[in-house]
């Protein structure tokens, strides 16, 4: 039997579909959302909603989309606050802390690496994320990777192995070699449990070619490919990105003109993650206002690890994208929901069409603005993923 449910008295719902509602967030007032068996099956006001389900009435709030979290790294143990504390005090942040994460990792049972995960994943419902890419690379040796992402493929369709996240330290005077590994044994034994191949295309991390060497491989084992590129300094891989088809290019902090331009000619997706700009203390945000401008697809991403963003919280990037990136309130959300499911290549999550998952979140609030208008207040009052409520403070009317 078909189970159904209607939302009525909603003040907006944000459909990010503009065919059938307001503006580019297709926004609905006094609207009522109808999901049956976890899919979205009617959308339109409250007076036209159909009396034969049962009706929840949510007292003039608004649902938007659920958040599309297409960069996280929850495969790991550990902790680094001492490193983030000396970071404000004014010791450059550097992609070598990275290391200080894999002796614990490689340390820790499975059992551990699932429990942190898995409490990740909670703060993420808690803040009204639904769907969730889930990246390793704290690993850095065949065992630990290949459990890293069978671990993953456990809480997420969306696993990336990110066995070149930096140079392993016992590779440390040698990256070709430890390069030889990702794309060889690492490779053989990752790419069962994972949709997505991944590297850190900087300083301390990988060059163009070696990156070149490490997509190519992966796309071979018929994973698709992203990248994160330019976050400490700027780079030249973003041609070799969009040559490559990434689905996103990652952080960005640094770009240039023709990098933006070319950006918007493509069809990789920018991933802005400015939480670890935030966190970094980097000297600049990147470029959201620009990127758009030019036409260019965006995600917003609280980039979760333990080093440089830890944070979950997509409603503090949204935020902080509207404040330091120039970005409107309307396109922070469209990048942390429908942009997010681009970068994904999805087209099921991200928006509550007809047909849609019924992946949503009502907020605390009469407009999605309170999003960036209230920064750092909880504004999530239930999460729903597939029709089934996965959060909730439990004061639905």
């Amino acid at each position: 039997m078909s189970e159904s449910f209607t939302l009525t008295n909603i003040s907006q719902l944000v459909t990010n579909n503009s065919a059938i509602g307001d503006g580019e967030l297709g926004v609905i007032t006094n609207a009522a959302i109808t999901v049956t068996d976890g899919i979205v099956t009617w959308v339109g006001q409250t007076s036209d909603a159909d009396s034969s389900f049962p009706k929840t009435d949510v007292g003039g709030r608004s649902i938007i989309p659920g958040f599309v979290d297409s960069h996280s790294h929850l495969m790991f143990a550990g902790d680094r606050s001492e490193e983030f504390a000396a970071r404000m005090a004014g010791v450059p942040y550097s992609a070598g802390g990275i290391k200080v994460t894999t002796a614990a990792t490689r340390s820790a049972s499975d059992d551990h690496l699932r429990d942190v995960a898995r409490s990740l994943i909670n703060e993420m419902h808690e803040s009204g994320t639904t769907t969730i890419e889930i990246k390793s690379g704290y690993g850095l040796d065949v065992a630990t990777e290949e459990r890293s992402v069978r671990i993953a493929s456990e809480l997420t369709d969306e696993v990336t192995f990110l066995g070149a996240h930096v140079v392993a330290p016992e590779f440390s005077s040698n990256a070709d070699e430890y390069v030889d590994l990702v794309i060889g044994e690492m490779l053989d034994a990752c790419a069962p449990h994972s949709h997505w191949i991944d590297v850190f295309c900087d300083r301390g991390a990988f060059t163009v070619e070696q990156s070149r060497r490490i997509l190519e491989a992966g796309i071979a084992m018929k994973l698709s490919p992203r990248i994160h590129l330019n976050q400490l300094e700027q780079g030249d891989g973003i041609a070799m990105a969009i040559e490559l088809d990434c689905a996103s290019a990652d952080h960005l902090t640094y770009l240039t003109d023709d990098d933006i331009a070319a950006l918007a000619a493509s069809n990789t997706v920018a991933g802005l993650v400015p939480g670890a700009d935030f966190s970094t203390r980097a000297p600049q945000y990147p470029r959201g206002r620009d990127l758009l401008d030019a036409g260019a697809v965006v995600a917003l991403s609280p980039d979760c690890n333990p080093g440089s963003s830890f944070t979950t919280n997509m409603p503090l990037m949204i935020a902080l994208a509207v404040r330091e990136m120039h970005m409107t309130v309307d396109e922070s959300l469209f990048a942390a929901t429908m942009g997010g499911a681009i970068s994904l290549r999805r087209d099921d999550v991200g928006h509550l069409s007809i047909g849609a998952k019924a992946d949503f979140a009502l907020l605390n609030a009469p407009s999605y603005i309170h999003l960036a208008y209230r920064p750092g207040v909880p504004m999530i009052s239930t999460t729903w993923k597939d029709g089934k409520v996965i959060f909730t403070k439990g004061d639905l009317a």
